[in-house]
């Protein structure tokens, strides 16, 4: 990327026209910061993939300049993609004292705790990066310790909101900084990023404070075990757990990793009040009376390897859900995670199990964490910016954000629906779009980092729908067919049911060496024409399209 040395550019490397793996570049001159490193999990179509996570390809070409990562908060869209980052580029990250207990455990896992240098910062922080000055405001979110950032720079301010919400009565107490916010809109903001999430959603978001409320109730209400799953992020919600359990005399156990990791370190930095007893080992459930106990678990977005997967299924060896018990999802599905999670609830019901599920509204046992269009418009009205980019959400809430912000006043001109990589450049107060940056999506497999790229996950998805067949053969010299074709089918039809399909395959494999014989081709050739008449023959018999291994083995 060129640009003019006085010249501010911002873009996105992940976090526009889709929920997760955000990141966000903010530079002046020489001066780099990066805010946010999310990652997000695969859909369905991406099959074997682990997570998912940015190109940082520019970056990497600019490393010199990187003065820091600064980081909002800690989910998993935000902090995700970090130890990724860092075996890459060694820079210093700035968070939260929440967030930097939950981006340590992730550091710690991939054993580059020791070589990292983590800064705490709060809202009342001052940062020094080259000529880039950046200050912070509390936000509300679903997990405490939210930061807005303020990028003070010689165009003007940045803002970048972070995910929030305007909540006045918060569980922890901790109110929005409205007096920061608009002392920030008196100054020169040349430009807002504001996430988008629930930009569609007419009014006002909820409290937190009012599913505290209906998690009581429902507890009071069961005469058995109860299970209830949530995000382990939502520290605000576990801790609104334990004081129901606390009320109704019930002791509660921790099932699935995150959530056990998560607690801990919540509990250890005194963002979680757990009073002396109260946890209790899983191993002990099955053996306390049912109305005694509360089993809080991860796996509510229907993840087929978390706690709540495992005991619908009756897989979790040490606890099991059993008829008359209670089962609580405290939280919304996620788009996409819909099937996954009514295939749970299936399986509860079937287990006897009395299921408490659906959209916050319906159940009472979740609230966004986003703020809804009135709290959308509010952040704008407090920050005036000049030029307005939504980011966090997909192309749609971009949209309707971009109208909301048109109705506060700010001119359409002036607001920029970008994608990743596209740069907003500032020069002399004026903001232009005309250029972009290498962005992109990471594939993590395994240990393998970018080693899946589009050709390997189209011939995954040829496998997962089409199945394959290998043709071997043997060749002498001269070119003669020693033995074969021998033909294996797998995932496309089952062998012994399929003798004459399978000999026709093989006359015509035989056919095509004798063709090829006859010419001056090389072996590959001979493997091209094998695929290609055999892929014919198979569609015409079948209309499918299997994956076609040709091997000669040459003797």
């Amino acid at each position: 990327m060129n640009s003019t040395a006085n010249t501010l550019s911002v873009f996105a490397l992940g976090g526009i026209n889709e929920i997760g793996k955000n990141m966000y570049v903010l530079q002046y001159a020489d001066d780099i910061i990066i805010i946010d490193c999310g990652s997000k999990f695969p859909d369905e179509s991406q099959l074997g993939i682990d997570l998912i996570i940015q190109d940082i390809a520019y970056l990497q070409e600019n490393k010199d300049k990187i003065r820091g990562l600064v980081v909002t908060h800690g989910h998993e869209d935000h902090i995700g993609g970090i130890p990724y980052l860092l075996k890459q580029l060694n820079i210093p990250i700035y968070a939260s004292k929440l967030t930097l207990g939950l981006i340590r455990i992730k550091l710690k896992e991939h054993k580059l705790l020791r070589e990292s240098e983590l800064v705490t910062v709060n809202s009342d922080s001052t940062l020094h990066f080259g000529s880039i000055t950046t200050t912070f405001f509390k936000t509300n979110h679903s997990i405490p310790d939210c930061l807005g950032i303020a990028f003070e720079t010689p165009e003007g301010i940045v803002v970048h909101t972070g995910d929030f919400k305007f909540d006045l009565t918060p569980v922890n107490g901790e109110l929005p900084d409205l007096y920061k916010m608009a002392a920030l809109g008196k100054k020169d903001v040349i430009l807002l990023l504001s996430e988008s999430t629930n930009a569609e959603r007419p009014g006002f978001s909820q409290s937190e404070r009012i599913v505290g409320e209906h998690i009581e109730e429902e507890f009071r209400k069961a005469h058995r075990k109860i299970f209830i799953s949530t995000f382990a992020s939502n520290v605000n919600r576990v801790q609104q757990i334990i004081d129901a359990a606390m009320k109704t005399n019930r002791k509660v156990a921790l099932l699935g990793r995150s959530m056990v990791n998560v607690v801990s370190v919540a509990a250890d930095l005194g963002y979680l009040t757990i009073p002396e007893g109260m946890l209790i080992e899983a191993q002990e459930v099955n053996h306390m009376d049912p109305e005694n106990v509360v089993v809080l678990c991860t796996g509510s977005q229907g993840e087929p390897m978390a706690a709540l997967a495992r005991l619908a299924s009756g897989s979790f060896r040490q606890v099991s859900v059993s008829p008359g018990d209670t089962v609580i999802f405290s939280a919304s599905p996620i788009p996409g995670n819909e099937k996954s999670v009514s295939r749970i609830v299936d399986n509860l019901y079937q287990l006897g199990a009395n299921v408490i599920y659906g959209s916050g509204s319906a159940s009472g046992m979740h609230v966004s964490g986003h703020a809804f269009q009135e709290e959308l418009r509010l952040m704008l009205a407090l920050m005036k910016p000049k030029y307005f980019v939504p980011i966090h959400g997909e192309l749609r809430m971009l949209h309707h954000h971009k109208r909301l912000a048109e109705s506060v006043g700010i001119q359409s001109d002036n607001i920029f629906i970008i994608e990743n990589g596209d740069v907003v450049d500032i020069l002399g107060g004026v903001a232009r779009q005309t250029r972009d940056v290498q962005s992109g999506n990471i594939f993590v497999d395994g240990f393998g980092i970018g080693e899946v790229g589009k050709i390997v996950m189209r011939d995954r998805k040829l496998l997962s729908e089409e199945g394959m067949l290998v043709v071997i053969v043997t060749l002498g010299k001269n070119r003669t067919l020693i033995s074969g074709p021998d033909t294996f089918s797998r995932g496309f039809v089952f062998d012994p049911e399929s003798k004459d399909l399978l000999n026709e395959v093989n006359e015509m494999v035989t056919k095509t060496i004798e063709e090829w014989k006859q010419s001056t081709a090389n072996q590959r050739n001979l493997k091209r024409k094998i695929k290609n008449t055999v892929e014919q023959l198979l569609y015409v018999r079948t209309k499918r399209r299997p994956m076609i291994l040709p091997f000669i083995i040459e003797i």
